[in-house]
């Protein structure tokens, strides 16, 4: 998942919560046992999922443990928002990083490019790698090196308020057009909005990107794309879906806004994730949790489409317990492991093993979000990838307060990334 600048909580960074009283950043045992024999010493693994899904990731860190007594897994569940610049500061100082992270599939080549990460090629962090979805191998992979196992895989969806959309007489939108178009009928029969729609993430972006055909930048020609045609009609559609009042945004906080507004029935859609469907089912609006739907993202003028989002492991390449480190990611990315988060947060596996499970099988989540995730668009799997998203999201907000055109918005992005690109035309 990448809950992008998407999952940032307002939560505060949650204390370590210890499972054994240990050091962080490594073992009190070097490299718990370089020379072989029994694992020992203490993992510090940083957990960057939300307060949904972190329950879960504790209890499946402890089962590590369990597996290896003489190993302390010292859990730090760290709100995503802060978890890219604070490993970056603890890697860079050597001071205070993590021995494992899970980390966003955009931050792997990055942390990859700085010398943070240690390469798994050989180890038995990578287990059963024929086992893994092709689609997300390549997030893990930088210069010829993997640095990464992949742990879970995600695309967007429309959630939608069965319920509403009903009482409306509108059917599921599959176009951005249509979603306009029902709006004034969604609004007229339940007083509800018709999308919440993420200002404040340029993630978020993407699909509309995607849906006129268009696309960030060219990685293998090494060509910006986004200030072409496509970019301008995307602006141009945010800013309509706002103006019209058939979507409402917020410049920040989109995160809990959006799941607020969907959990208490003010927004009949939103555009989301499978991360999202737990805590979405929890509110009011979804007692019923057959309530909640899930559609294709609807598609712009010339095509659908989402992007490929997830979640990796990764080992700090400044452990002082590698041993212990490369198991603990063997484990936390095992069949069993990613079967148990599956059947308690419907969180999709990267191994196509999982997938023949019955229980998984059945899910009626994967059995939407699998084909999602199989069509999903592959980002551009670059040292730069995740700083792509700045630039849009300066001027996603100046398009959305009327601060700029969408013509000037596409314009400065592009300027944007061959400042950052140096070599891309």
């Amino acid at each position: 998942m990448r809950r992008g600048i998407r999952g940032a909580t307002a939560t505060a960074l949650v204390a370590g919560l210890t499972l054994a009283a240990t050091a962080c950043g490594g073992g009190d045992s070097g490299n718990g046992g370089d020379s072989g024999g029994e694992l020992s010493g203490t993992v510090t693994f940083w957990d960057t999922s939300n307060d949904a899904e972190k329950a879960t990731y504790r209890k499946l860190a402890e089962g590590f443990q369990k597996q290896h007594p003489k190993v302390h897994v010292k859990y730090v569940n760290v709100p995503f928002g802060d978890a890219n610049a604070k490993f970056k500061n603890a890697a860079g100082g050597n001071s205070g990083a993590p021995d494992v992270m899970r980390t966003e599939v955009a931050w792997t080549a990055d942390f990859a490019n700085l010398g943070y990460l240690a390469p798994l090629d050989g180890t038995p962090a990578l287990d059963k790698t024929d086992d893994y979805l092709p689609q997300a191998v390549g997030s893990t992979e930088f210069k010829g090196k993997t640095y990464a196992a992949p742990q879970v895989i995600d695309t967007l969806g429309l959630f939608y308020n069965k319920k509403l959309l009903k009482d409306a007489g509108v059917e599921v939108p599959k176009t951005f057009a249509e979603l306009a178009t029902a709006a004034k009928k969604i609004k007229a029969k339940t007083g509800a909005t018709a999308l919440y729609l993420r200002g404040d993430d340029p993630y978020w972006f993407l699909p509309y990107l995607y849906g006129e055909g268009g696309d960030m930048v060219d990685a293998r020609d090494k060509v910006v794309q986004i200030d072409d045609g496509a970019g301008v009609k995307a602006f141009k559609t945010i800013k309509g879906l706002v103006d019209s009042k058939a979507a409402v945004t917020d410049a920040t906080d989109g995160y809990e806004n959006q799941i607020k507004a969907l959990k208490d029935g003010t927004v009949a859609m939103a555009v989301d994730g499978p991360w999202d469907i737990e805590a979405a089912r929890a509110g009011k609006g979804f007692k019923d949790k057959k309530n909640l739907g899930v559609a294709p993202v609807p598609a712009g003028s010339r095509a659908q489409g989402s992007p490929q989002g997830g979640w990796n492991l990764s080992v700090y390449a400044g452990s002082k317990n590698l041993r212990a480190s490369y198991a603990f990611v063997k484990y936390m990315s095992s069949a069993t492991v990613q079967q148990e988060t599956n059947e308690k947060l419907s969180l999709l596996p990267t191994r196509k093993s999982v997938y023949e499970v019955p229980a998984v099988k059945n899910n009626e989540m994967v059995r939407f979000f699998k084909p999602a995730v199989d069509g999903a668009v592959q980002r551009p799997w670059i040292a730069e990838g995740n700083s792509l998203f700045e630039p849009i999201k300066v001027q996603m907000n100046k398009v959305l307060t009327g601060a700029a055109t969408p013509e000037q918005a596409a314009k400065a992005t592009g300027n944007a990334y061959r400042k950052l690109l140096k070599d891309y035309k």
